[in-house]
């Protein structure tokens, strides 16, 4: 079964000590995403970043500050996972991460059947590309210790949810 590695928001403007929508859980999973990216790479799976890239006006920031805009160093993932030639950088504009992007298409075209989704935030947008992924027929496995949440409580709600509700192979 062809794999696919998603790296989700995981952006300076997310992961930097101070940074605008700091999510601080999200630099102690680094390590754990940095050994799964290298398994990926050596084993061949398909890498794909998936990454918030918003209009400077963008309506989300009614609700949350200014975060992630497009051609910013803040929109940038981090060093520490720079993506290599080769590997997908797919941009979003909302929470979603097959809402109006070329994901699908990409997945499809590589043939991939199950998806690894690491990054942040566990109750948000990994939760929400978690349902999208569930109802096209994925199969997809989240590793507790490779997604970050903004609150511990709704990260384990949200784990909770995807596990019993979408049949999600969540590995705690």
């Amino acid at each position: 079964m062809r794999k696919a590695l998603l790296i989700v928001d995981m952006l300076n403007d997310f992961v930097r000590e101070g940074a605008t929508l700091e999510v601080p859980m999200a630099r102690e999973i680094i390590p754990n995403i940095q050994r799964l990216l290298a398994t990926a790479r050596r084993e061949g799976w398909e890498i794909v970043f998936v990454c918030d890239a918003h209009a400077p006006d963008d309506p989300e920031f009614r609700n949350w500050p200014p975060h992630a805009v497009r051609g910013t160093e803040g929109a940038q993932v981090i060093a520490e996972l720079a993506p290599r030639e080769g590997e997908r950088v797919i941009s979003k504009t909302t929470l979603l991460g097959f809402y109006d992007t070329d994901l699908e298409a990409h997945l499809r075209s590589r043939e991939v059947k199950e998806l690894l989704l690491t990054g942040c935030v566990t109750n948000i947008c990994i939760y929400y590309i978690a349902i999208e992924a569930a109802v096209r027929g994925y199969r997809v496995r989240v590793p507790g210790d490779s997604v970050a949440p903004l609150d511990v409580q709704e990260g384990e709600f949200a784990l909770g949810q995807m596990e019993k509700i979408l049949g999600v192979q969540v590995e705690r």
